[in-house]
């Protein structure tokens, strides 16, 4: 439910739709359908204890076919393009440290996703191959859409529909993650399984997960986790509506991960609708007992604990995060086809002890007008006992079909 009028945005996924079936192999590849997805972005980055703030300007280009399909099987294929047309900034692989970071690596062209996907049996797809793995609301495992170079995972998924339950099986072997392929840290190899199972009742949808992440590259994120997510909105007349969520985790560390140890996570959350404002009010809470956290190293981290990035590793105390969101879905306005306003305050603080991490307060607006969309968002995280100060602004437009 985190500031739902922003999530389709800020993930910023394009996903082909089904194939056109086809009789002959001549037939599946003229049926084939182009797939365009480009961003143009500015990021600017305030950071106390930095000589320098940061200025990115940069373009992400992602195009590929989808065939048409021939005994129900397809073949997806799609490039990436990542160009900085301004470099002021510290990259994670350019050496500019007197800058803040802004994470999007650029001047190469990669593969994003190759793989052929099958829907042969009923209510039934399966996707072999680099393939963009999102889970729910990507708490545990998302692609990372905000950042110009997204997340995908190296192996096979099942996904099944039937009726109102849905299953997600996946294995990879893979995590080929958002500092692209000249970084050292750019991808994870290892074993990992994700599943997930989804049902939905007349009172709202109900999930368990489980993710055993066996990581050679990055030990220290090696681990088994097991949990349940609730969520629902319910009219209640008048415009109204109320809003509820709730989940629950279980995290053990796994081999290779040298610590031992065994924390939780949990949130809850509670919200109230009027016609086209909503508001939210939450506590997520990420255990940690000072020497190692609830971690969620395959999350679109950047949809969690404010828009700043402070937390993308949780800190070994834990972190309770306390937060409001809310959201303005206006609609159609002069020559736009929707617009959204959001705004979000979190208060953070250790899950061990009594620190305080500090405060953010987060801002958007979201203008779509047919396939282009537009985002403006502010992200203020004020320091008080981890971190710095650090202020973000961002300006981007985004082109897909």
């Amino acid at each position: 439910m985190k500031t739902t009028a922003m999530l389709a945005a800020v993930v910023g996924a394009t996903v082909g739709g089904p194939a056109v079936s086809a009789e002959t192999l001549r037939d599946a590849l003229a049926a084939s359908k182009p797939m365009v997805d480009w961003r143009l972005r500015y990021e600017g980055v305030d950071q106390e204890g930095l000589a320098e703030s940061a200025d990115a300007v940069t373009s992400r280009l992602r195009a590929g076919i989808v065939t048409g399909e021939l005994a129900g099987t397809s073949l997806l294929a799609e490039g990436v393009w990542v160009e900085d047309l301004v470099d002021d900034y510290d990259s994670t692989t350019n050496g500019a440290t007197a800058y803040p970071v802004v994470a999007d690596p650029a001047g190469f062209a990669a593969v994003n996703r190759f793989a052929i996907v099958n829907r042969s049996l009923e209510n039934t797809t399966i996707t072999v191959g680099r393939q963009r793995i999102i889970h729910g609301n990507a708490r545990f495992v998302g692609n990372v859409g905000w950042r110009q170079n997204e997340q995908t995972f190296d192996g096979v998924r099942a996904e099944i529909g039937l009726a109102r339950t849905k299953l997600d099986l996946g294995y990879a072997n893979q995590v080929n993650r958002v500092f692209g392929p000249d970084s050292p840290v750019g991808k994870w190899e290892g074993d990992l399984v994700l599943a997930r199972a989804s049902h939905t009742f007349e009172w709202g949808d109900a999930a368990v997960f489980a993710y055993r992440l066996e990581l050679d590259d990055a030990p220290a994120m090696s681990s088994d986790t097991y949990g349940l997510e609730l969520a629902g909105t319910r009219p209640v007349g008048g415009g109204w509506s109320v809003r509820y969520a709730a989940a629950i985790a279980r995290q053990t560390d796994r081999d290779p991960n040298p610590l031992d140890f065994t924390e939780t996570y949990s949130l809850i959350e509670a919200g109230i609708g009027f016609r086209d404002v909503t508001i939210d009010v939450g506590r997520e809470t990420l255990g940690g007992d000072g020497q190692a956290a609830f971690s969620t190293p395959l999350a679109t981290l950047h949809l969690f604990q404010g828009w700043a990035d402070k937390f993308l590793a949780t800190p070994a105390a834990g972190i309770v995060d306390t937060y409001v969101d809310v959201g303005y879905a206006i609609g159609a306005r002069g020559p736009f086809d929707r617009i959204a306003i959001a705004a979000a305050y979190h208060s953070l603080e250790s899950d061990a002890g009594s620190m305080s991490y500090g405060d953010e307060l987060d801002v958007s607006l979201v203008a779509r007008l047919k396939r282009m969309t537009f985002t403006l968002k502010y992200a203020d995280y004020s320091a008080d006992e981890l971190f710095t100060d650090t202020a973000k602004l961002w300006a981007s437009v985004d082109y897909a079909f």
